[in-house]
């Protein structure tokens, strides 16, 4: 027979309490901050949203700085390689002398660039708030900013100093975050991200790894019919390394060739080629396995149809096994849960984001710490109102805890 659960000590009531009854408030600033196009290219709605979360998160009392985004490159249609841009972070500390710290984490971006047509929330029911960022992650900062409110207020704050992460480019693997994510990863002995969870509340457990490459292609050109004899046709030699990477594939390894560019008039061999592709391994044999494929799938195309390939690229998200470092404290997440009434599950999933990077750390972290929601990445994301209050409650009791009771990496 399973023990009872932990219900909240007088203490933790009254912290948790002050969370009862913000779901309004909670709407409003969601609402305006989904009116903000963040999307990951759109440096300037990105600069305001990140002007708009430093005056919110300033009640909070900890120190806020901008951190330029790390330098990042990709490659060009033309097969070039060039500086890409990214939005300035804003990183929050508070108590950094403390014995245990917690990094939270989450992102102002979304997949929305400022020229798409899903610009707008509108409500679907009385519980369902359709619009761009509204589970995906505007929600789960909201979440994240109201769990933190409720619980400096509360007793155990001095025993527990925190850092916060809000980058720019989580929906592009966070190439301008990754060494901000990585360095204050180091400096904590847990992480706690807000992505949302499913609409029936369950979160992710394992997640697989993702990587996005691109191969340019250099051939020759020639004339297609007095010397095509002479020339190395470049789409040809991109569509070949295609099917060879596609044939990596396997149970714990998805490969998707996305994109082939290049080309020109009918009458010339072409000369230049990009190949896109995503890999998803589910373990480090498997990335292993396909950077190993990788390699040896350029190096045989090149060989078969004497052209070069320069590949960009790498796996930015490592898989995230839900190994036990991890299961602890999903267990304690679990417990929380219990004590609020709330049955908490998860699920492996093949989708990533900023917690498989935390989590390459060592770090024991829970990713999927935001609101209920569902449909994200597409025009009919949604938010479900009712699980503001529950969700915040649910981190609120998980930092009091960990105050408490400490960690221990």
């Amino acid at each position: 027979m399973s023990s009872p659960p932990l219900l909240p000590s007088a203490a933790e009531a009254a912290a948790l309490a002050r969370i009862a009854g913000q779901r309004p408030a909670m709407l409003a600033e969601i609402e305006a901050w989904a009116a903000i196009n963040s999307g990951s290219r759109n440096l300037a709605g990105l600069a305001r949203m990140a002007d708009v979360l430093a005056d919110g998160f300033a009640p909070l009392g900890g120190t806020i700085v901008r951190v330029p985004a790390a330098p990042a490159t990709r490659i060009t249609v033309s097969g070039h390689e060039e500086s890409l841009q990214h939005g300035d972070n804003l990183h929050i500390i508070k108590r950094p002398d403390a014995p245990v710290r917690v990094l939270l984490t989450g992102h102002m971006d979304t997949v929305f660039a400022a020229d798409h047509a899903f610009q707008a929330c509108r409500w679907l029911d009385g519980n369902t708030l359709n619009g761009p960022g509204t589970a995906d992650m505007k929600a789960g900062i909201c979440v994240m900013k109201a769990a933190l409110l409720a619980f400096e207020a509360s007793p155990f704050a001095d025993q527990l100093g925190w850092e916060i992460v809000l980058n720019s480019d989580e929906e592009v693997s966070s190439p301008g975050s990754a060494p901000l994510l990585a360095a204050a990863a180091q400096r904590c002995q847990l992480g706690l991200t807000y992505e949302p969870a499913l609409p029936d509340g369950t979160l992710a457990g394992a997640r697989a790894g993702s990587g996005n490459f691109a191969a340019a292609v250099h051939g020759r050109a020639a004339h297609a019919g007095r010397n095509p004899q002479d020339g190395r046709n470049a789409i040809l030699a991109a569509a070949d390394l295609a099917l060879r990477l596609a044939a990596l594939a396997g149970d714990d390894l998805s490969v998707n060739p996305a994109r082939i560019d290049g080309g020109g008039p009918d009458n010339i061999v072409p000369d230049t080629a990009v190949l896109r592709w995503n890999m998803r391994p589910r373990s480090g044999a498997a990335q292993m396995r396909a950077e190993a494929g990788i390699n040896a799938a350029v190096a045989a195309v090149a060989a078969a149809h004497d052209v070069h390939i320069h590949v960009h690229g790498r796996f930015a998200r490592p898989p995230k096994p839900l190994d036990a470092n991890q299961a602890r404290l999903f267990e304690l997440v679990r417990e929380c849960g219990a004590s609020l009434g709330l049955a908490i599950g998860w699920r492996d999933t093949g989708g990533v984001c900023d917690g498989n990077n935390l989590a390459a750390t060592g770090l024991a972290v829970v990713d999927t710490l935001g609101p209920r929601g569902g449909a994200i990445h597409s025009s009919d994301e949604f938010l479900c109102a009712d699980s503001l209050e529950e969700r915040a409650q649910l981190s609120a009791l998980l930092l009091m805890r960990v105050a408490q009771r400490g960690w221990q990496r």
